[in-house]
């Protein structure tokens, strides 16, 4: 039986966990140091700490504190481990805790960090989801069962401090050309919420004051929420700093490809079982500047989708050129609008599109002015037939619409 090598205790809060942290720097103190070859299990919290409760109210994702997440349990040195080296981390399992099978889906305010389609669901909204066994369904959303592929949705290595100060410095200047926006163009460091693990004295406030928030993807890995990313999967993780220091949390359930709801994935709290290796010099021997992911063979078997398509002319006919993000955006805004012809709300369709193992692919992105996004929807989770035909389509679904908690301005 593999060592549970950092553990968690979800009545308490993050800050009373020394193990965990929120910021990414070069100096947060390592928790534990294991050898290449290691297996070992690391215990992570829900990404927003236990902000959310299992209940029919969207007023905690509405008032989440957005400057206190991910949560990240870590991290962890590997012996022998230098700027360089590559860090090959396997997954060998993963899963909820035996006492919560439930997670959560939100889409957030868009006051307070919005979503993907923020500009046509601006509150904030909550759907739970109950896990039973491999299988996951929700109170909040009928007629829909499917299989969970459970995977960290964040997953990295620390930066060098001048690869952090190259992240700050970008991000800021991007935040700059329009400081006011809402939602805003990054996140900036922010001290008062900082959880800086095992830092302690001057130390702590440099990483606190400095430290990178932990929501975005960057050259280390970090959030990429790759849903494929299951147990069987390998990373190859470029090293920065001694040790390497891996950390990971954000575990999902199941999510659809963009995680489009942005706390969109079906979130959990749980366990990681992991083995780590290393590649030495191999940053250098296969010219590798970011992360490098093997999915996993072990997947749903769904064969049948619904593909919808976007392209690069948004909903109000303005075109824009080669643009993939207004393109996914079309096709599902697309999906979602089919998909309320059968009973769901279009915010219950937004949520499905998050949660489910929904396909993203970007069919084609050479031809001007549009590039062509699609979404792929399995048609075998939905109890009721979707597909057209000549009859039309048939109200399948009845239900309140999912909770939703209005701005408290």
């Amino acid at each position: 039986m593999a060592e549970t090598l950092i553990k968690i205790d979800l009545s308490k809060s993050p800050q009373e966990h020394d193990n965990i942290h929120n910021r990414w720097h070069p100096d947060v103190p390592m928790v534990a140091t294991v050898k290449p070859g290691a297996d070992f299990i690391i215990e992570c919290m829900d990404w927003t700490g236990g902000q959310i409760s299992n209940n029919d109210s969207a007023e905690d994702v509405r008032d989440v504190d957005l400057t206190k997440v991910h949560y990240l349990s870590g991290p962890v040195a590997v012996e022998g481990a230098e700027p360089g080296d590559l860090m090959v981390v396997d997954i060998l399992d993963i899963g909820a805790f035996a006492d919560q099978m439930w997670g959560f889906n939100g889409v957030f305010a868009k006051e307070n960090g919005g979503g993907f389609l923020t500009e046509h669901y601006p509150e904030a909204r909550k759907t739970i989801w109950d896990f039973n066994g491999i299988y996951t369904k929700s109170r909040h959303i009928p007629g829909v069962e499917f299989i969970g592929l459970m995977h960290p949705g964040l997953i990295g290595c620390l930066p060098s401090q001048s690869l952090l100060d190259e992240w700050n410095t970008r991000e800021q200047a991007l935040i700059d050309t329009d400081p006011d926006r809402v939602p805003g163009l990054a996140n900036p460091p922010y001290a008062p919420t900082a959880h800086v693990g095992r830092a302690t004295g001057d130390a702590a406030a440099k990483v606190a004051n400095e430290g990178a928030r932990t929501v975005p993807p960057r050259e280390h890995g970090g959030n990429c929420d790759i849903k494929d990313l299951t147990k069987g999967s390998k990373v190859y993780f470029p090293v920065y700093v001694k040790g390497g220091g891996l950390s990971m949390g954000d575990l999902h359930f199941s999510q659809g490809d963009g995680e489009i709801t942005f706390c969109g994935a079906i979130e959990m709290a749980g366990w990681i079982h992991i083995r780590v290796n290393l590649i030495k010099d191999g940053v250098k021997k296969y010219a590798v500047k970011k992360p490098i992911f093997q999915p996993s063979d072990m997947a749903p078997s769904y064969k049948k989708h619904l593909i919808f398509e976007g392209i690069s002319v948004d909903e109000n006919g303005k075109q824009h050129y080669l643009d993939a993000h207004v393109a996914y955006r079309q096709a599902c805004l697309n999906a979602i609008e089919y998909l309320k012809k059968f009973g769901y709300s279009g915010a219950q369709a937004y949520s499905l599109l998050g949660t489910a193992p929904v396909q993203g692919h970007i069919s084609g992105i050479v031809d001007v002015p549009n590039v062509c996004a699609t979404v792929w929807i399995p048609t075998e989770i939905f109890d009721f037939d979707i597909m057209p035909n000549a009859d039309g389509p048939t109200i399948a679904v009845t239900s309140d619409e999912i909770p939703t908690a209005l701005w408290k301005g």
